[in-house]
């Protein structure tokens, strides 16, 4: 009854199209009542959620994710993303497809800030999409590039959804923060080549010293926010989540006082956006706090591992299969939705054949970031088909051969564990056949 029973009420509340936080909150009150051996007399048995609600939000590191979209949002709204641009266009101006890869640069960046995929792309890709056009550049190649470029948001530290499997699988949020510098260098890499290889021929610029000057003097602070954030954190001179406070203090204080172009009167505005956005998302990750905590007091992982091991002996066999299905729920999924449902589950499997949880952690983002680009649910696809006022099927071919890169790098991540524990330190566990 237990298991199906779980299935039958997934699929009944997918039919009926519930959202997350109904079939979050669904499965978590079925699952006390009705999988505990024996099953529990009466609903106000069920008092232990209420606690877990408490244990949930009593964690400190809960506060960074506001904090990072109030930082993000005050970005968006101000001239830090135009600055940025203008200082990666004029150091870039010489290079075959300069321009292009001033916008990988400038996404790379603003990524560092913010922590958001979609906003990323739409602070960056709004600015860049008509310069790359109009300087010549392939509708279709401007618009896969700075899709594909706004997905290194949730890569590039800080990350939201670092944050979210941290908490779910118990892990240090610093150290997945570090090991996601080597796996974005890489991918923003493989996007730098890629706009070589196909736009190399496009007009190339020359050096302008003036221009150069006058972007890194209007330019430097914006710069320089993702070094304060990211130094203080890997330098252990403040945690992540204080590291977000900063990050919200910073924008204010350069975007209102310095640039100027960020009244007052417009902050509580944004703070009202950022609310909206985070009360649905608190209560989800609450709910699957409980869940997962019900999950191991009651050893499922523990069971699903013992299962798992008599099944596949390989390490390599593991991730080949855990690849191929984290780009399907990708494909149906949004990222935090499969990170507080999957990473529970699959973490303890993971360990148990010998791969870091960190090097883990990154895998699985990885495969979720290329979920921002393949369809039906793909975020970043919707996202970009607003603001370059294109048909969604445009944005899906524009994407489709920069997909099949960042497989490329999915594989290097997933078989080379160097290239995401390299920084951090602790033991990299390669799989093995």
């Amino acid at each position: 009854m237990g298991s199906w029973g779980i299935l039958l009420l997934l699929l009944a509340l997918i039919l009926l199209r519930q959202p997350l936080i109904v079939l979050m909150g669904a499965i978590t009150v079925y699952c006390y009542y009705f999988l505990p051996d024996p099953p529990l007399e009466s609903f106000q048995e069920l008092n232990s959620i209420i606690g877990d609600l408490f244990f949930a939000g009593d964690k400190e590191i809960l506060l960074a994710i506001p904090l990072f979209i109030i930082a993000g949002n005050l970005m968006t709204h101000g001239s830090i993303a135009r600055r940025l641009i203008r200082i990666a266009q004029a150091m870039t101006a010489p290079i075959p497809a300069g321009l292009a890869i001033a916008g990988v640069f400038s996404c790379g960046i603003f990524a560092a800030i913010s922590g958001s995929s979609p906003v990323t792309l739409i602070a960056i890709g709004g600015l860049m999409y008509p310069s790359l056009t109009k300087a010549g550049y392939p509708t279709q190649f401007s618009m896969g590039l700075l899709a594909s470029g706004g997905t290194l948001g949730i890569i590039i530290p800080p990350s939201i959804p670092m944050i979210v499997y941290a908490i779910m699988v118990g892990v240090s949020v610093t150290d997945l923060f570090i090991a996601g510098i080597g796996p974005g260098i890489l991918l923003m890499t493989l996007l730098m080549i890629y706009s070589v290889l196909r736009a190399g021929n496009v007009g190339r610029g020359k050096w302008d010293w003036a221009e150069i000057r006058t972007a890194w003097k209007e330019g430097i602070l914006a710069l320089l926010m993702p070094v304060v954030i990211l130094g203080g954190i890997y330098s252990g001179f403040f945690t992540a989540t204080e590291s977000a406070a900063i990050a919200v203090f910073y924008a204010i204080i350069v975007e209102v006082f310095i640039h100027k172009e960020l009244s007052f009167p417009k902050i509580p505005k944004i703070m009202a956006e950022s609310a909206e956005m985070l009360g649905i998302l608190f209560l989800i990750l609450i709910l699957a706090v409980s869940l997962n905590k019900f999950m191991i007091e009651n050893e499922i992982p523990q069971n699903l591992v013992a299962t798992m091991s008599g099944q596949i002996s390989s390490p390599v066999t593991f991730l080949i299969g855990v690849n191929i299905l984290l780009l399907i729920v990708g494909m149906f999924m949004d990222i935090m939705s499969a990170i507080l449902v999957l990473a529970p589950l699959l973490a303890p499997m993971a360990i148990n054949y010998g791969i870091n949880p960190v090097h883990f952690g990154i895998i699985m983002i990885v495969n979720l970031e290329i979920g921002y680009l393949t369809p039906p649910v793909g975020v970043n696809l919707f996202v970009a088909s607003g603001i370059f006022k294109q048909p969604l099927g445009k944005v899906i071919q524009s994407v489709a051969p920069i997909v099949g890169l960042f497989l490329i790098g999915l594989i290097l991540i997933s078989w080379i564990p160097e290239i995401s524990l390299g920084l951090v330190g602790g033991e990299a566990a390669a799989p093995t056949p």
